[in-house]
């Protein structure tokens, strides 16, 4: 690590520790040139995958997105934030964990999709609605059929 003062080549770690939450190192160094201190922080680098669009399109993979749907079925619905990140979090690392470049939309729709109906039958609906592109008023009795047959003695997590 390069000193920010002097541009000297050589520091020295004086103290490591791990920062609050635990996610990132927190480092004391001292240029051994000039002898200033300063602060650096280490953290892991994790590349999300590339996002393959229905049409063929590739995209970077954006959690704001990925929120936005899922809070937009979940609108005016009784689950909790502390769910939400929850089920966010399960989804962005089941991403990860993948270890794949490329990911299609579909995967990450139906991930979506198993999230919400842990959380929310209605919420699992209202974005099914949208996903799998209900064209008329039969699709959404199909679906809450489905979902009333595949019930099981689901708690929320």
């Amino acid at each position: 690590m390069h000193c920010p003062f002097c541009s000297a080549p050589d520091t020295r770690v004086i103290d490591s520790r791990l920062s609050s939450d635990g996610g990132q190192v927190r480092r004391r160094r001292e240029c051994v040139s000039c002898n200033e201190r300063f602060t650096t922080y280490e953290s892991a680098e994790l590349n999300m995958p590339r996002v393959v669009k229905q049409d063929g399109s590739r995209m970077p993979f954006k959690a704001e997105k990925l929120c936005a749907g899922v809070m937009r079925a979940l609108e005016k619905r009784p689950v909790g934030t502390e769910q939400i990140d929850a089920a966010i979090n399960r989804i962005t690392h089941q991403l990860l964990a993948a270890g794949e470049r490329e990911v299609s939309s579909s995967k990450i729709g139906n991930l979506v999709m198993e999230e919400l109906l842990a959380l929310d039958q209605v919420a699992y609906i209202r974005f099914a609605s949208v996903y799998l592109d209900f064209s008329d008023i039969n699709a959404f009795r199909e679906a809450i059929e489905k979902l009333e047959q595949s019930k099981s003695p689901r708690k929320n997590r």
